[in-house]
């Protein structure tokens, strides 16, 4: 790998793996674990846990899934291997996120005729994509 993506790739993991664990440790938070409920008891997939977990416990579990995923991309710029779990795990966390497009009643909504949504949730395509960066790269170490 050239040093020009050798430094795009470490700016990519430290931009990901950041934001995980920055938005991991606020879903600790009873105003991220009540921000969080519409979009994730609508999925068919995690929709479930709050029938056996109270909200913040639905929360704290996906904040501490994605604390131990952002620390697996971090640990990946020094062990390759790590980065085969880690991307995979947060291709898995993207591809979730992004689904709530499709699984959030009301969630998009139009204006001047113009298809709109919440972007903090689009924004989770460029997430996916250096996940999938990630994994590969560590496939091919």
């Amino acid at each position: 790998m050239t040093n020009k993506k050798r430094l795009a790739y470490f700016i990519s993991v430290l931009g990901v793996s950041s934001t995980l664990l920055w938005i991991g440790i606020f879903k600790f938070t009873p105003t991220e674990a009540a921000e969080i409920r519409p979009l994730v008891e609508n999925h068919p997939a995690i929709g479930w846990l709050y029938r056996i977990l109270s909200e913040q416990m639905v929360s704290d579990l996906i904040g501490m899934t994605e604390i131990l995923v952002g620390l697996g991309l971090l640990l990946s710029l020094f062990y390759k291997k790590v980065g085969l779990y880690a991307g995979l795990a947060s291709g898995i966390i993207f591809t979730t996120t992004l689904s709530f497009l499709f699984t959030t009643p009301e969630i998009w909504t139009t204006i001047d005729g113009i298809p709109t949504t919440d972007f903090f949730i689009y924004k989770d395509i460029c997430f996916l994509g250096i996940s999938l960066w990630i994994w590969a790269e560590a496939d091919s170490a």
